[in-house]
């Protein structure tokens, strides 16, 4: 496969996904959980992932996950994954989280997070990511 035809797939496969913070998913702070935030960017990592390799993967680690800023109950948030580095049977995605205000254009990145996964067979042992 050819560079370019790799740099087509991570383009096609960049995912955004909008959310709302619902007092639901805050803590006592009324701002954004981090296991609820880590839950999405997950969530999101996992979406780009298979988008990418169109295979079977799993999470095998997160890291580098920094909080940059709280997220306030109300906002609207936005998290975009792309895949930033491919090896044999795994991939690393990179999760930015974005937060709105709901009444106003304020925009601000509060999230960053880098989530690694192995592409996986029908028996859960690893095979390559790109054919």
């Amino acid at each position: 496969m050819t560079q370019n035809t790799i740099d087509e797939r991570i383009a096609s496969s960049k995912t955004s996904i909008f959310k709302v913070v619902f007092p639901n998913t805050t803590n006592h702070y009324n701002t954004l959980f981090g296991g609820t935030a880590m839950h999405m960017m997950d969530e999101v990592a996992f979406i780009t992932g298979t988008r990418f390799c169109r295979k079977s993967i799993v999470t095998i680690s997160s890291s580098q996950i920094d909080f940059n800023k709280p997220i306030p109950a109300d906002s609207i948030v936005e998290l975009i994954g792309e895949v930033v580095e491919i090896g044999n049977t795994s991939m690393k995605v990179k999760v930015q989280v974005f937060r709105e205000n709901m009444f106003d254009d304020m925009r601000d990145k509060c999230i960053e997070g880098l989530f690694t996964f192995v592409s996986v067979d029908e028996n859960k042992k690893p095979v390559k990511i790109i054919d």
